[in-house]
């Protein structure tokens, strides 16, 4: 396990992402290439859960378009990352709110933290 953790943390990318956690509504910046030509394309969502340690660490990310969700999973060393912005900081009591899934309108707010 220690010769897991060194190569871990060998690879490891040295950004510096704000921090935050399930319930918080992000902007992902993401690098798309498409044949010969790259350009950055915003997703913007809920946080529904923060899983892994290390170089292993992934986040999910769910929004609605339209009627109907759409939830992405991105590794947070990922090089095609460019930029994560926080938009609301959210108050829930779990880590992983799967819930939000089935609720919709009124019921799926998420209620902003307090400074």
């Amino acid at each position: 396990m220690d010769l897991i953790n060194e190569v871990q943390k060998e690879f490891e990318v040295a950004k510096d992402y704000p921090k935050f956690s399930a319930g918080d509504t992000i902007t992902v910046s993401y690098k798309i290439k498409e044949g010969n030509k790259e350009r950055i394309q915003n997703f913007r969502g809920v946080v529904i859960q923060l899983r892994g340690k290390g170089a292993s660490k992934t986040f999910t990310i769910r929004k609605m378009s339209g009627n109907i969700g759409v939830e992405r999973i991105f590794p947070i060393q990922s090089p095609f990352i460019d930029t994560i912005e926080i938009n609301k900081r959210g108050s829930v009591r779990r880590k992983r709110i799967f819930y939000q899934r089935s609720l919709t309108g009124k019921k799926a707010r998420i209620k902003e933290k307090r400074f």
